[in-house]
């Protein structure tokens, strides 16, 4: 019997754009994974969180959230984003990809339209490919454009989705979204998966950065799987935006609840980045300076993103480091436009490491 898509697999490979698993080695200096703030490798948080988890009758969801698998842990961390972010409501759900599934496609209805940044995650993108979902793509952070197109749209809803720090790029929205969307009496949907536990007075993101005081329009998604330390994601928006998501967004309705360990562990590092505040925004800060000194860069974040524009060049690269001890992202097409060379700085790992890194990555790329 043939192999039925290996002249697809060979297409990739002769592009440089296949892709394989490569189980993590603990030995690599991280500088490629996204926890941003370190916190999957404190240990007290794995520890407070079995510990309470111990004590509970049950050790999983069980089931959806709609049929007896909304817990009183649930209920506790949504409460507590909604204090930190300053959000009428929020919910929980299984991961950031799906979150992002469930807004587009349960908030965008016939005759709406959804304006979306052109560098939006694939999850925003795949959903927007729905049949019932009229989309128009401006050009990146392009403000100008993005007034214009909700000038002209005739749309009954006009819905438009940013990222805070764009997840390959690293760069911030533009603080005139929130304007624009406000006066266009738009919704606006903030992805929030790279900004979250990065920047702003509180860490808790642009809204936070640019002192925005949450509005009916305003939906914030963010993950848990990055800054957290955990996995799994979160909505925040208007009482009313939530309830409609419950009755309509299908990843909440039909998959399981987000599991009681994740949810607690995500707690628990909320708890910690609005208790250990400053000292995380002192530790951001230093690397910030070390990829300016080092590399040139500056950065709104911990993404260090540079153009190579060869897939088989970010590979080398990427294999020359990693014979060095450190581990960093070769990202490529179709991800991004431009094979690139992805660097976390991670408060994770030492500045000492940081600077090393970069001096090695400024000599080969």
């Amino acid at each position: 019997m043939s192999l039925f898509y290996e002249n697809e697999l060979k297409a990739l490979k002769k592009s440089g754009r296949y892709r394989t698993r490569e189980v993590v080695n603990s030995a690599l200096k991280d500088f490629a994974s996204n926890d941003y703030l370190g916190l999957s490798h404190k240990r007290e948080l794995h520890k407070q969180t079995c510990c309470d988890l111990e004590s509970l009758e049950v050790h999983s969801a069980k089931a959806s959230m709609l049929v007896n698998g909304y817990h009183q842990i649930h209920k506790d961390f949504e409460d507590a984003l909604c204090i930190a972010n300053s959000f009428e409501a929020g919910v929980v759900l299984g991961s950031g990809f799906n979150a992002n599934i469930a807004l587009i496609e349960s908030l965008v209805r016939k005759g709406d339209e959804l304006f979306m940044d052109e560098l939006y995650h694939a999850s925003g993108v795949l959903a927007s490919n729905l049949n019932s979902v009229q989309v128009t793509f401006f050009k990146h952070n392009a403000m100008d454009e993005l007034t214009q197109l909700l000038k002209n749209s005739k749309a009954k809803r006009k819905i438009v989705a940013v990222e805070g720090i764009y997840s390959m790029d690293g760069d911030l929205c533009p603080k005139e979204v929130f304007e624009i969307c406000d006066d266009a009496e738009a919704i606006l949907i903030v992805d929030e998966a790279h900004s979250s536990g990065v920047v702003g007075e509180k860490l808790m993101g642009v809204f936070d950065l640019y002192k925005i005081k949450p509005q009916k329009n305003h939906i914030k998604m963010g993950t848990l799987g990055k800054a957290y330390g955990s996995f799994g994601a979160f909505i925040l928006a208007d009482t009313h935006i939530i309830e409609y998501l419950i009755n309509r967004a299908k990843p909440i309705i039909y998959a399981t609840a987000l599991s009681l360990y994740d949810t607690l562990l995500a707690h628990k590092a909320l708890e910690y980045m609005l208790t250990n505040t400053m000292q995380l925004q002192a530790e951001i800060k230093k690397r910030q300076l070390i990829v300016r000194e080092e590399l040139g860069i500056e950065i709104s974040g911990l993404i260090v993103a540079i153009v190579i524009g060869n897939n088989q060049k970010v590979i080398e690269i990427k294999n020359i480091l990693h014979t060095q001890g450190f581990a960093i992202g070769a990202i490529r097409q179709p991800t991004v436009p431009h094979a690139i060379i992805r660097l976390i700085a991670r408060v994770g790992e030492s500045t000492e490491t940081l600077r090393e890194v970069c001096k090695n990555l400024a000599k080969i790329k």
